[in-house]
């Protein structure tokens, strides 16, 4: 005749100390994760993005505006500073008066222009001193009947 041993009551108590620990772990990566999530890059880029947003609309109007104006600037690195050239849509030069500045794009450092004309449709400004790398730079003309054209080219610094 054989015997049947009774089960042994620690075989099994393991068990719901892994069911435990597997939570547990759970628990900890989804916590890394949101620590994570929340301590990096937002992926905002503006202040009041949502009402910026909403106006879009305005922004391709004025980018229609100056697109009907015709005029194409061109922005470079000549020597030590920066050299500005605006031509309509005929090649001809267009005069007015230029503001602007360097913008870093990723410090947000700025570098006031002191933009001088340098012939007709021609503008330069010396900026010796800036640091190498990639600037922004954000210039505004004012033509010559009141038109406005904003100019954004990035330029490399060497």
């Amino acid at each position: 005749m054989t015997t049947t041993m009774p089960p042994d009551p620690r075989r099994g108590s393991w068990i719901p100390y892994a069911f435990v620990a597997g939570m547990l772990l759970v628990v900890a990566v989804n916590g890394v994760l949101v620590y994570a999530a929340l301590s990096t890059f937002t992926g905002v880029t503006v202040a009041n993005a949502y009402d910026r947003g909403r106006g879009y609309n305005q922004v391709l109007a004025e980018a229609a505006r100056q697109a009907a104006l015709g005029w194409r600037a061109e922005v470079s690195w000549a020597g030590s500073g920066v050299r500005v050239a605006v031509t309509d849509h005929d090649g001809l030069p267009v005069g007015g008066r230029l503001d602007g500045l360097l913008v870093r794009p990723l410090e947000g450092t700025a570098w006031p222009l002191a933009l001088s004309a340098a012939g007709a449709g021609r503008w330069a400004a010396d900026a010796a001193g800036l640091s190498p790398g990639q600037w922004e730079a954000r210039l505004v003309l004012h033509g010559p009947a009141g038109e406005r054209l904003d100019i954004r080219r990035r330029i490399i610094v060497p």
